[in-house]
């Protein structure tokens, strides 16, 4: 099973990724956990050139094609052969991501988007997406406060526009819209620990239908 998060800044998606594919594996379920962009030392090398803070001349076509060379790269290296091997991905964030940022937040054209996207991919999506859903004005605060606290990632796209956030936002939840059945709408806002049960329940159904341990 292919399971992917996704959520604007300062969701949780990360934490929330990783105490799943903990909990899962605690449960005896074979769980690789990765994110995007990264996820292979090729992956990781170009994920630092496109969230470096000093590459503020970066156009929207450029970061495009290489968050799709590093999907391209994560995907053949490491989730279809984790897969095909019959073990479950958990992926924080995947090509939804692209659609929301660089479609909805940057206007770059949607279906050409999801055309080089399926090329990177070679179509593959998600089985399940959990969508943790928090206000723009929280989920900056909350990753301007972490940056503080632990010296955290403070990235070229942290400080955009708050206008480009909501939009991101927006189009996260037009993407829900369209395809709800793939979507597990989590209400981020709540503590860490309510969301976390809540996504581990949701989830550790889904996969006791689909296979036996």
């Amino acid at each position: 099973m292919f399971i992917t998060f996704e959520g604007p800044e300062g969701s949780g998606k990360s934490l929330q990724a990783r105490r799943l594919a903990d909990a899962l594996r605690e449960r005896g379920w074979p769980v690789v956990l990765t994110r995007e962009p990264g996820g292979t030392p090729i992956s990781d090398q170009i994920r630092q050139v496109i969230l470096s803070p000093e590459h503020t001349a970066m156009t929207p076509e450029a970061e495009i094609l290489l968050y799709s060379a590093a999907r391209a790269q994560h995907v053949g290296q490491l989730v279809r052969p984790t897969l095909a091997a019959g073990q479950c991905v958990i992926c924080d964030r995947f090509a939804d991501s692209t659609l929301a940022y660089q479609g909805y937040g940057l206007g770059l054209d949607l279906d050409a988007l999801r055309y080089i996207t399926h090329f990177a991919t070679g179509g593959l999506v998600p089985d399940l997406t959990v969508y943790l859903d928090c206000p723009v004005a929280l989920g900056l605060e909350r990753r301007r406060q972490a940056a503080l606290r632990s010296g955290g990632e403070w990235n070229r796209l942290d400080r955009k526009p708050v206008e480009y956030h909501e939009r991101v936002r927006r189009g996260y939840l037009d993407l829900v819209r369209a395809d709800p059945d793939r979507w597990l709408v989590i209400d981020a806002t709540a503590s860490p620990d309510a969301v976390h049960t809540l996504v581990l329940t949701q989830v550790t159904t889904r996969l006791e239908g689909r296979w036996t341990l």
